[in-house]
């Protein structure tokens, strides 16, 4: 029997538990950008455990692009510190497996590759500060016109650790050139979603050939009177796990977050037991 589907626009308003059940259930396997509105929304490394310190030593060292909020016990997907149910296996719409450092496979479900020598890290993402934009009147190109959030490979080169290193993704929203301060201000509160942005500007003095070819997402307009403002991505560590040949690692596809159920301006991202 197919499955019953839920449409993005339907889920605008959902809890993130209600969310994460639609995408458990397999009824919803879109981006998330927009949902659960005041709520964490996470990016994921999964790799054995033989390289989680190294992985994390990377993430120390290169904060903005890989701010860890995170990180599960060997062997076990439940996330308890992040939600009161959350299943890694199942409950992120869509995940890429990567296998001998190529890519592998993108599923809905990663229940079949999971192992007893996994770890889980969760990393902050940039959808959590656009709703704080929106509260401000500032607007938010992708979330208007239902698209992923355009991300671009730059030159700007990492801090490595281990067999971790290269160079940094971000992603692009357009920014009316008088609210680009009150951005950076605000971006500033989410240290764990990325922060103040890192550039705006001239895209070639990251090493961004053409805003209108992003490498992941969907590219936007940018109006007159707007600059494009650049912030470290979570779709780096994906990069970097690929770059280091690991036998096995597993990220969520760019644009599909873990909805967490810690607060998005919580003081630390631990769930407080109730």
């Amino acid at each position: 029997m197919a499955k019953e589907r839920v449409s993005h626009s339907s889920l605008i308003g959902a809890s993130p538990a209600e969310v994460r059940t639609a995408i458990r259930r397999g009824s919803y396997d879109g981006h998330t950008a927009g949902l659960a509105a005041g709520y964490l929304q996470c990016n994921l490394a999964i790799l054995p455990e033989r390289y989680a310190l190294d992985f994390l030593r990377f993430c120390q060292r290169n904060p903005k692009p890989c701010p860890v909020v995170g990180v599960g016990d060997t062997g076990d997907p439940m996330l308890r510190t992040l939600g009161h149910d959350i299943d890694i296996r199942t409950d992120v719409s869509k995940y890429r497996v990567f296998r001998d450092g190529a890519f592998s496979e993108e599923v809905t479900d990663i229940s079949d590759v999971w192992a007893d020598d996994l770890v889980t890290v969760a990393l902050g993402c940039s959808f959590t500060f656009e709703n704080a934009l929106m509260r401000n009147d500032i607007p938010v190109r992708h979330i208007e016109s239902g698209r992923n959030v355009p991300m671009f490979r730059t030159s700007i080169n990492l801090v490595p650790a281990g067999p971790f290193g290269g160079q940094m993704v971000v992603t692009m929203r357009p920014i009316p050139e008088h609210q680009v301060e009150q951005t950076r201000t605000i971006c500033a509160r989410y240290p764990q979603a990325h922060g103040a942005p890192i550039a705006n500007g001239d895209p070639a003095h990251i090493g961004i050939d053409d805003l209108s070819q992003p490498d992941w997402g969907d590219a936007v307009e940018i109006h007159d009177g707007e600059v494009p403002v650049y912030w470290a991505c979570g779709v780096t560590p994906q990069n970097v796990l690929l770059a280091a040949g690991l036998p096995l690692c597993i990220t969520h596809s760019p644009g599909h977050m873990l909805i967490a159920d810690v607060a998005e301006d919580a003081e630390t991202p631990i769930l407080k037991n109730t």
